[in-house]
Formats: C-alpha cells, structure tokens, sequence
C-alpha cells in the first residue's frame, strides 16, 4: 500500500500484479440516480490545452481570418486525421468552472492510456497518429501527449471538488498494433501485419513492435516502456487471438456464438484472447478506479465481447466499486448494432451492466424529429416497448446522445445541424435530448453549435459526410484553436499544416460563453436540474390542438410537446422544430391537474432572443376543452426554439 502521491510520482508498474495498491481514506460517492446527471464527453486531445488565453475568441462573422493566406481544406483535413493537436489532461482542469457554469455535473473522458507508437515499419510511410486513444501500448500508464498520471488525478480531484464526477474510456477486449504476425516458414519469419481471419488454428506470433514502430529481433521480448505491451501479462503470445484481420468485414457469426469472428478478429488492432486474460484486465480497471477515483467506466466496443466475459468484467468491476462505497458505480456499455442488441446485453449482463450507449436507431430517429423530417410518434414509439425491456420503461438504462465521435448510425456522418450549417437547430435537439427518458449526454462543442465548415465550402473537404472511416474526421474539431498540429509521434508543433481548429479554422478557440446556443442549452440545463422531473418522470407524447377543435399526433415539422410525470408534477416541454412561429394547444394530464389554473415557464429559449410572450416566470392558463381534456395554450413559440412549463 502507498499514497496516491507516492505512486504518481513513481514510474508506471510494468505488472498489474505487483502495482502497489493506493491507499485512501475514502472515495466520492456515487450519485442517487444517474438520470439527474448530465453527462459531457470530450477526446482530450480535442478539447483543451490551457492555453486559450494565448490565443484570440474565434469571431464567427469572419471566419477566413482565421484561414492563413494560402489556405487548403486538404491541409486542414489532414492535420485533424492524422496528428494530436495538442489538448492535455490539465487543459480538461482548466475548464471545469466553464463545464460547471454550463451545468454538466459528469465528465466521459474517451481513453488517456499510452499509445503504440506510430513511425513507419521497414520503410513503410508513417501511420496517422492514434490520438483518439483506441489503440492502447501501456494499459497502465497515461500517453504522454496528454500529460501523466499525476495529472489525471488531479483532474478528478478538481472535478470531485465542483461536483462532478468522471467517466473515463476503457478498452477491454483489445490493444494497438504492437506486433506483428509470422507467416514464413520456421526458421525464416516473414512479417505480416493483418493476414486474413481464419478462425484456426491460430497464426503465428511474430515480433514486437519497438519504440519508433519498426520491429524487435525474432523472438525478443519488450523491455523498455516503448516496446511491445504493458502490462507484463499482456507480453504472453496465447494473451491475443491471433486470428488476423484485415479491417474489413468481420464475416458471418451471431451475437450468441462466442467464437464470432467480430470477437475475435483483429480490427486495425490485436484482439486480446478474453478466456485466458480477462482477470488482467478486471485488475488493471480496478486499479485506475482506485487511484484515480473514478465514478464509472465506459467500455468501448462490448458487443465484441462474448456475453460470458462482459457480465463477467461488469460484476467483478462493481463487486469493487461497492466495496469501497461506490455503491451506484456506472458501467456504459458500447454494444454498436442497434436497439435489439443493447436490449439483448442489458438483459442477459444483468444488472451490473448499468446502462447502454444509444448509438442505433433512436439517435437517428431523434435527430430527424428535431429537424423536422420525421412524425414525433416514430420516436416516442420507441420508448414504449414491453415491461420486461427495462432500458425503454426507465430512462437509467441508457445513455442518449446527439452527436459523438463516431456517429455510425447517422447518413451523412456527420454533427448535427450540419445539414443546414444552423447552429441554433442544436437548442431543437438538446430539447429533446435533456428532457426524453435517459441519461442524457453531451458531446463535446454541441453548447457551441460546432457544425464543421460553411457549406459552400464543403465540396473542398475529403470525406465530407461519408459514412466510413473518412467521415468521422470533421466530427473531432480541437475546441481550442491550436495553430498547428503535433509532429507524427512526437510533441513539437509541425509548422508545415494548420491546426484542426472549430468551422475550419486554426488558431482562435470557441469557449464562448456569451454565445447564443451556449447560454441556451445552459438554461435549459438549470431547468432540468431545479426540476426532478424532468428527469425522474414518465414521458408522453402530446396531441396537437387543430382548427376544427381536435387533437392529433404532430406531423414532421410542427410543434412537438410531451409531458413528463413524476407523482403530482407535470412538465410540459416543447419544441418548435420549423422554420416559422407557431401557436400550440397541448393537452395535459386532466386528472393531475383538476385543480390546476396554470402552468409555470420555466425555460423559455426564446426569451433570449429578444422578445416572447411567455417568458420565464410566467403562467400559461390551463384551459378547459368540452370533453372535459384540459389543455395549454403556447402563442407565437419561435422557430427552433424550446419551452418548459410547469405545474407547480
């Protein structure tokens, strides 16, 4: 046992079985019910540096003054996929007051491990670097680019210290490209880096990678921090699969078969063999838990894990959460796919699963809501499912989100509102997001209205909306406006390309808090959390008062509202998804509010933006309809605007 500081200020244990265990006098609790956080997600190395003091406020108005002379959208693309751009672990620090002013009280941090180095090997043209943080070296050690150890502790000290807890981003079934494979014959290796999958037996092992990404001599085992894998464990050749991969297509194989080979083939990484490592990587997880305290996990890519090992690692993870008194530990999964499967591992993980990523087709489905393209009931159709469905009847079992850095279930790929480059359509969405059943979550520059590059200018940009591996580039903007990226592998800035700075541009930030879609979303935040209802309530979908005195479900484009219901509270929210303001009439709850002469605004977006008839504080009468339904009555709600009202 030794002090937090002790082991931070010690070089990195190179075993999980002999790291010394930190020793605390207690750890931050967990939050009652994680449907009254809000969750913000942010790539590190995208975020923030600290240093946007340097650096001026990007002026929107003009933003090709902040485009050298001699600017290329190919630079810039390329810059934004293939380099760090420099955001830190202590830059996350230095924006907690702006993320707390904001109102998010949960930061998902995506993955600070080391990374494999990223040099060519035997002459090869050098790799993208891998500063998303998905392609692990050193599971036991922080990447270097983002900072240290010491500085991820402090980071969750400060944020404990404001009331947020910290997520961080946990690969479990797989590792970067530290070595390669041999397919010569004995004697006389030749090195392959992804042959086909075959299902067995299994490849050979060939060598490991070294510290610039070129190889260690055949049958040489990693002794430096650079070679190879940390920890030790890792270093066994039967720790990986070994069954290739070429990138591509993970062949046939249903979600019950173990042996799929979407779990076991390797995918611009090496699968790690989870029968024969899986208790090394419960230790390493629980090892971060306790040195960092941290308040739940989020864990890439378990669908790829066979049912057996993910309930596994779940339990073991919140057996030890609970021991030290984190009795409500978060564990998210990423089970890519669609609804059915999510249902399928909440259900068969159990309840040590503490929820699922929304990542299929209800994202997709309230993005086109918000815009105006789809019937409201498509997507509060998808909230009613059977009783035995837990994740749909109650808003703990997943995690909603409109946007994130991958975006795989949405065509084109790319942030919302980029369609009609209208950073104000994000308010129409973040309505949605923060009062439908979820825990819902933020990605990272959403309160700026991030959209990427006018459109006029987006036929220049390479990959612009395809929905592969080329699209997700212009969803990862580094909010801070650096002025050049990182050189390959190293820290120095390279003066040869621009920075992948917000709405294509280098060297201005966009932390803004003046800004319109900011100090919206912030209201719409305060709201949600002065109001347990609108988190903690049942939800529904609200019929649209018409002409002829009848009320109907809302077509694509006009005024959405629902109620949410906790025992005696309704909140009734609304949002104007069109292009034109709108009068609503929407029914409330007759029974609940018998008694009830009016409704109280408690948000208004609108208000903001100069002048409404319902502004905050105000009451919108509860009116009475011949067939004894009660109803409100919303005037003049603007477009892309959201109300939240009241009734106590």
């Amino acid at each position: 046992m030794a002090t937090v500081e002790e082991i931070v200020g010690q070089s990195a244990p190179r075993r999980i079985g002999e790291a010394p265990w930190p020793e605390r006098q207690d750890y931050h609790p967990s939050p009652v019910d994680w449907r009254s956080e809000v969750i913000y997600f942010l790539l590190p190395d995208r975020f923030s540096d600290g240093r946007e003091t340097e650096r001026p406020l990007l002026d929107r108005t003009d933003l090709w003054a902040a485009r050298p002379q001699g600017w290329r959208w190919d630079r810039w693309a390329r810059s934004g996929r293939e380099r760090y751009q420099g955001g830190t672990l202590s830059g996350v620090a230095s924006r907690l007051e702006y993320l707390d002013d904001l109102g998010v009280t949960a930061l998902w941090i995506g993955p600070v491990w080391k990374q494999r180095p990223v040099a060519g090997v035997e002459g090869a043209p050098a790799e993208p670097d891998d500063y998303h943080g998905y392609a692990v070296q050193d599971f036991l050690e922080v990447d270097p680019r983002l900072g240290s150890r010491a500085d991820l502790v402090d980071l969750v000290k400060q944020a404990h210290a404001r009331g947020i807890r910290v997520i961080l981003d946990v690969l479990l079934n797989h590792s970067g490209e530290t070595w390669d494979y041999d397919l010569g014959e004995e004697g006389a290796p030749r090195y392959e880096r992804r042959p086909p999958y075959r299902e067995s037996p299994a490849y050979a092992f060939g060598a490991w990678r070294d510290g610039r990404g070129g190889r260690l001599p055949h049958g040489a085992s990693p002794s430096l921090p650079d070679h190879g894998v940390w920890p030790e464990e890792l270093q066994h050749h039967d720790a990986y699969t070994r069954a290739g991969g070429d990138g591509g297509s993970f062949g046939p194989g249903g979600d019950e078969d173990p042996n799929a080979p979407y779990r076991r083939a390797d995918w611009f990484s090496r699968d790690i063999d989870m029968p024969s490592r899986l208790q090394t990587m419960i230790q390493i997880y629980k090892y971060w838990i306790a040195l960092a305290d941290l308040d739940g996990l989020r864990v890439d890519t378990l669908k790829h894990v066979p049912l057996e090992h993910a309930r596994a690692f779940c339990g073991a993870i919140r057996e030890y959460a609970e021991q030290i008194g984190k009795s409500n530990f978060l564990i998210v999964g990423e089970v890519g796919g669609g609804d059915t499967i999510q249902e399928k591992y909440l259900k068969l993980v159990g309840q040590n699963l503490s929820a699922v990523l929304e990542t299929g087709e209800t994202r997709a489905t309230l993005r086109s809501v918000a815009e105006g393209q789809t019937r409201a009931e498509d997507l509060f159709g998808r909230f009613t499912l059977p009783l035995d469905i837990t994740h749909r009847a109650l808003g703990s079992r997943y995690v909603s989100m409109l946007d994130d850095h991958d975006d795989l279930a949405i065509f084109p790929q790319s942030r919302f509102g980029s369609a009609e480059s209208s950073p104000s359509r994000t308010v129409v969405g973040a309505g949605l997001l923060l009062f439908l059943l979820g825990i819902p979550c933020l990605y990272y520059g959403m309160e700026q209205g991030l959209t990427g590059p006018e459109q006029e200018e987006r036929k220049w940009l390479p990959g612009w909306g395809v929905r592969d591996l080329a699209g997700d580039i212009y969803l990862r903007e580094a909010m801070f406006g650096p002025d050049h990226p990182r050189v390959l592998g190293g820290h120095a800035p390279d003066p040869d390309l621009p920075g992948f700075g917000p709405f294509g541009t280098s060297g201005r930030h966009v932390f803004d808090q003046d800004n319109d879609v900011y100090q919206r979303v912030r209201m719409l935040l305060r709201a949600r959390k002065e109001h347990p209802v609108l988190s903690a309530g049942r939800q529904y979908l609200r019929r649209l008062g018409r002409q002829d005195g009848s009320f109907t479900a809302p077509e694509p484009g006009e005024v959405v509202g629902w109620s949410r219901i906790l025992a005696d509270d309704e909140a009734l929210c609304v949002i104007n998804p069109g292009h034109a303001s709108r009068t609503a009439r929407l029914h409330v709850d007759a029974g609940i509010n018998a008694g009830v002469t009016a409704f109280t605004v408690v948000a208004n977006t609108a208000e903001l933006g100069g002048g409404t008839k319902h502004p905050v504080g105000s009451t919108v009468p509860v009116l009475a309809a011949p067939d004894g339904a009660r109803y409100v009555e919303i005037h003049d709600l603007p477009p892309l605007s959201v109300l939240v009202a009241v009734n106590r």
